[in-house]
């Protein structure tokens, strides 16, 4: 395949990506924010502190080794069958551990609910492993159509389908631990359906080897993004209580939504047209730059905003019992641009035959952030949401700097694009502030006459919401209406190529005479 083919593909599926990713967030928000009212934070910390079992057990599960599939030139069926066969053992053993070691975990956690919540995971934790060969093979393929169609069937199912019908039933946590399995399963069913693999056993073959290397290195480097990612919110287990980790949880979770889809939707077309670029640097290069140019240009004024926005989001989307959550929400939605940059740099490593750079650049970040959430936790929820929000920054600047050394760029060349960024997230904020201080100028005086039954809170937060938002994406528009050149030739670029019909524009285009 050549490389302008390759690069149509790749452009091709980043916009079925971001289409399939914007319905997800729709989706996601509205089970989050149904599920939220219905169950409050209690059950919320047992979720969190099984989904976060659940994650460690799925990197044991052997995801490394579908993950090298998509880190290969050339692929044979023996490779598939080889990851499949593996991965299938070590999920299956996994599961064995997450339901025999239940009871002990609910035991040091002081929460006997997380007991059956560990035992149902431990059944999700066996299907996501069977369903990940299929799932790598649609991303090696770049057929982020039929993936995201997948995804959005498996949320609707699981959460909407099933989640919310449980948690209205009165199921507690018990109903996030069931949705989270149909889930799993139906994104089995639908991945098998739509990439079918040899599923024959191979325990050993000539990739052997390189098939075990990489998925070490997979699980190693796993094992230190789920400390970085999940101790925090152990350590509050530990020694706060669980309803101070469903607070932290949904705050932690509702803010990485945008991430988690942006990251999911174009990591993946990264690595994969990446593996197939790993020859030619200058064209590996100029993409991770289109890519960098809007995370660091385009996030950052989103981040600003919906910071702003948190505490009335949690009051009108979550409701009274969740207000504490507002401040924590808000540094989260600060850290989005490093999220972002953090998660789009890593395919550069794997990619430049860095792969082990990844899990060692975090080591240090992972040495001070350990010591510092244990101290921080007892002094309240916040100071362990700070530490953690430094962690976050200081891990995305050292792979950001290990992926401009591996492709000899100047760290110079981000300069511009966060100038660009911080000018466009001054504008938002600027107008966002603006609109909420003269809403509250005018309505708050009226909300006290007002005659008909009505929860003034909830008006106001609406009313500051969509004030707020509605002047931020004025600002935006208007800043990129007249004055474009401040977005930069590359964010123009990219915004105009992420569009499902550009390519079929683009191919009818070439074909005129």
């Amino acid at each position: 395949m050549t490389v302008h083919a390759l690069a149509g593909r790749a452009q091709r599926a980043m916009a079925w990506s971001a289409l399939t990713t914007a319905a997800r967030f729709v989706l996601q928000l509205g089970a989050q924010v149904a599920l939220a009212r219905l169950l409050g934070p209690g059950p919320y910390g047992v979720y969190g502190l099984g989904i976060a079992v659940l994650t460690f057990a799925t990197f044991l599960a052997g995801t490394g080794f579908s993950y090298s599939l998509l880190l290969r030139e050339h692929m044979t069926p023996a490779d598939i069958r080889l990851a499949f066969s593996w991965q299938l053992l070590a999920g299956g053993g996994c599961a064995l551990v997450m339901v025999l070691a239940a009871p002990r975990l609910a035991g040091f956690f002081g929460e006997p609910n997380l007991a059956p919540m560990l035992q149902w995971l431990a059944l999700a934790c066996l299907l996501t492993a069977a369903s990940g060969t299929a799932v790598c093979l649609l991303q090696r393929e770049l057929d982020f159509r039929g993936l995201g169609l997948i995804q959005l069937a498996a949320y609707a199912a699981g959460y909407l389908g099933c989640g919310v019908p449980l948690a209205w039933a009165g199921w507690g946590a018990q109903a996030l631990a069931m949705a989270c399995v149909v889930q799993a399963g139906v994104t089995l069913a639908l991945a098998w359906w739509r990439q079918p693999h040899p599923v024959r056993p191979l325990l050993r073959h000539a990739g052997t080897r390189n098939a075990l290397g990489t998925g070490g290195t997979v699980f190693v480097t796993n094992l230190v993004n789920w400390l970085l990612a999940n101790l925090d919110r152990l350590v509050i287990g530990r020694l706060l209580n669980i309803h101070a980790v469903g607070l932290y949880t949904q705050a932690w979770n509702f803010a990485q939504i945008p991430v988690t889809l942006l990251v999911g939707a174009l990591q993946p077309a990264l690595l994969a047209s990446g593996a197939k670029l790993a020859q030619d640097r200058a064209q590996l290069a100029l993409a991770w730059r289109l890519v960098l140019a809007c995370v660091l240009v385009l996030v950052p004024p989103v981040a600003v905003t919906l910071a702003l926005l948190a505490p009335d989001l949690v009051r009108l989307l979550w409701g009274p019992a969740w207000a504490e959550a507002g401040w924590i929400l808000a540094l989260m939605f600060l850290c989005l641009p490093a999220w972002a940059a953090w998660g789009l740099s890593t395919p550069v490593l794997w990619n430049t035959g860095r792969r082990r750079l990844e899990a060692v650049l975090q080591l240090p970040v992972l040495a001070l952030a350990m010591p510092l959430w244990w101290l921080a936790a007892p002094q309240g929820l916040r100071w362990a949401a700070v530490v953690s929000a430094v962690a976050i920054h200081a891990r995305a600047a050292a792979t950001l700097r290990a992926g401009l050394r591996a492709l000899d760029l100047p760290a110079s060349l981000l300069l511009p694009l966060a100038a660009r960024g911080g000018v466009l997230a001054l504008a938002c904020a600027g107008a966002a502030s603006a609109a909420m201080a003269v809403l509250d100028t005018t309505l708050a005086p009226r909300a006290t006459t007002w005659a008909w039954p009505v929860d003034a809170a909830a008006v106001h937060a609406a009313a500051s919401l969509g004030a707020g938002a509605g002047a931020a994406l004025l600002a935006g528009l208007a800043v990129a209406l007249l004055a474009p050149a401040l977005l930069g030739d590359e964010v123009r670029r990219a915004v105009a190529g992420l569009r499902p019909w550009a390519g079929a524009s683009r191919r009818v285009a070439e074909a005129r005479p």
